[in-house]
């Protein structure tokens, strides 16, 4: 399925930037970030999508409740196994589910919204490109590893640019 196809794409960009940074890279603290680290933006992009298969299972996705485990975002080894497995089971049928969400800080009383599997992988999709963009500045702190020209860009703006190039 070319959604799949497309999340993979994204993930073996990612873990080919990950293989080449070490785990001091990973963990550290970017001024340009926050003080963020790239493990903590590649945690962000697993549990999203740890979340959204834990929904598939129960039907109710509800991102709020990442478990925000630091292991994924202090060794970089793991969370680039994770990004396989994660690709590895995205390969299901499409089902209707409900995601919940309190998008107020001040109210913990969760809205509910019908959805489907397919579209929450789209946005995940959408939302891993965003954080590689936030990873790559980090990257570019951290490192002078070579970084994909596409790296955290979203695929409609590589073929805008395509256009405007011919």
């Amino acid at each position: 399925m070319p959604l799949q196809q497309s999340v993979r794409n994204v993930f073996m960009q990612l873990t080919a930037s990950l293989e080449l940074l070490d785990d001091a890279q990973y963990t550290h603290p970017s001024k340009i970030l926050s003080n963020a680290t790239i493990g903590q933006h590649v945690r962000h992009i697993i549990e999203m999508f740890i979340c959204l298969e834990e929904g598939y299972v129960n039907g109710i996705v509800n991102y709020e409740k990442r478990k925000r485990d630091r292991q994924i975002e202090t060794q970089r080894n793991f969370a680039v196994a994770l990004l396989k497995k994660i690709y590895e089971g995205l390969q299901k049928e499409n089902r209707s589910i409900i995601m919940e969400a309190a998008f107020d800080e001040d109210d913990n009383e969760p809205l509910r919204f019908d959805t489907n599997y397919y579209r929450e992988v789209a946005y995940n999709l959408e939302h891993t490109i965003h954080h590689m963009a936030l990873i790559k500045v980090g990257i570019r702190e951290v490192s002078d590893i070579e970084i994909p020209e596409g790296f955290g860009v979203a695929s409609s703006t590589i073929k805008f640019r395509s256009a405007c190039a011919q």
